[in-house]
């Protein structure tokens, strides 16, 4: 687990409803019961800051940071996504966006990793496509250096599905339940600290799933396999996250103080 990546689950699934900030101090013995040390975390924040997704401020009287507006944003649509309960409704439409990829190859790189985290596929060159409008993608495009234009069609060939590995998505959504089991079994076996234990579990829970929105673009049921496993999986998820969170929260509510 990289300690930029915790960061963002850290203010995304513990901050948004504690004000989106915290001490510097609070952040390190949040991220300590993960296995990431104190100096991995500063240079994680120096990181996240120069990107612009933190902030300086002080929080109770110390030195903290705060998660910037676009942070806010980013973080917002990716805790519906991940606690989202039904699919989307589809009106039978797909959202076409042709990019005018940036120059520089390592800006090129960030944006296809950028459009394919908002659920966007490339349908052929520099033709990029997904079910559902998603805000921000103008932003995006633009940020990295690129141009945007948008269309919208009903039938396109060949099949538009077809774009994103359904078939190993779903070898890994069927895989979850084992890894969700190894992943939480440690909430019962830290007797010392039980609250300490089950947010450690919870924190690996969610950082495990929350990297099903890189590969799942969150299809409408019309448009997946019959039998399609990622349901039964968001299931178990939802549930294990929520039996998880009165433990962990007080565990966070210790770490701030609060």
């Amino acid at each position: 687990m990289r300690a930029r990546s915790a960061l963002f689950d850290v203010y995304g699934d513990h901050l948004r409803s504690r004000g989106d900030q915290a001490p510097v101090s609070a952040l390190i013995r949040l991220l300590e019961p993960v296995g990431i040390a104190a100096p991995a975390v500063r240079t994680a924040i120096s990181r996240m800051s120069a990107q612009g997704w933190l902030e300086p401020a002080r929080v109770d009287a110390a030195p903290g940071y705060r998660a910037t507006r676009r942070a806010i944003e980013r973080l917002s649509e990716a805790a519906a996504r991940i606690y989202r309960s039904e699919p989307e409704p589809w009106d039978g439409r797909w959202r076409l966006v042709f990019v005018d990829l940036p120059r520089e190859r390592g800006a090129r790189s960030r944006l296809r990793e950028e459009l394919h985290y908002l659920g966007y596929a490339e349908h052929a060159p520099g033709v990029w496509l997904c079910p559902f409008e998603r805000h921000g993608v103008d932003e995006v495009v633009v940020r990295a250096g690129g141009q945007a234009r948008h269309g919208v069609a009903v039938e396109l060939v060949p099949d538009p599905a077809g774009a994103w590995d359904l078939a190993g998505l779903a070898t890994s959504y069927a895989a979850w339940p084992e890894v969700a089991d190894s992943l939480v079994r440690g909430a019962t076996t830290d007797r010392g600290d039980e609250d300490r234990a089950a947010f450690a579990a919870r924190f690996r829970l969610v950082h495990e799933w929350r990297k099903f929105l890189f590969d799942d673009p969150g299809l409408p049921a019309a448009l997946l396999p019959r039998d399609w496993p990622g349901q039964a999986a968001a299931d178990l998820f939802t549930g294990e996250a929520a039996r998880l969170k009165p433990a962990s929260d007080r565990f966070v509510a210790r770490c701030l103080g609060v």
